[in-house]
């Protein structure tokens, strides 16, 4: 039987690993080396999100296995990030990253989550209940447009 999967706060000390659980994750779909490279600041984990309580962490059997960064803006809860260790995808972690966040922002009285999707995690948020509503140009790599998605929460 799988261990479940539990939900944490991120501490500070957590932000290197929880930005190489990123590029792992990343890297899972087969970019290179120069796209990863060119992705690295943009993926990084910045320990004043962690501080500010907008990282959380998803474990099994006390390992981090996943996370998530949502904030609130402007009556919309944006997903900065949600990532999940390569040995582990499939297990229904995402799943249980996802609820978190609908949590979030439900708990923050917003009525939807906005973000910017990786093209080859389109697919999970569309499963997730999300819409691709347009295209946003990516952070780190010029040209690259990514799917901009929203999941309506009412």
């Amino acid at each position: 039987m799988t261990q479940p999967i539990t939900i944490r706060r991120a501490r500070p000390e957590e932000a290197p690993d929880l930005s190489d659980l990123a590029l792992r994750a990343k890297a899972h779909w087969g970019y290179d080396d120069a796209f990863l490279a060119a992705c690295r600041e943009d993926l990084a984990v910045q320990r004043e999100d962690i501080v500010a309580g907008c990282v959380w962490v998803g474990e099994r059997a006390g390992a981090p296995v996943g996370f998530i960064a949502v904030r609130i803006e402007g009556g919309v809860a944006e997903l900065g990030s949600c990532f999940v260790d390569p040995a582990v995808i499939g297990s229904g972690v995402g799943r249980v990253l996802w609820e978190t966040v609908e949590g979030v922002a439900r708990a923050a009285g917003v009525d939807a989550i906005g973000l910017d999707a990786d093209p080859y995690a389109e697919g999970f948020y569309l499963a997730m209940g999300a819409e691709r509503v347009g295209a946003a140009p990516s952070g780190s790599i010029p040209g690259r447009m990514l799917p901009r998605m929203v999941k309506r929460l009412v």
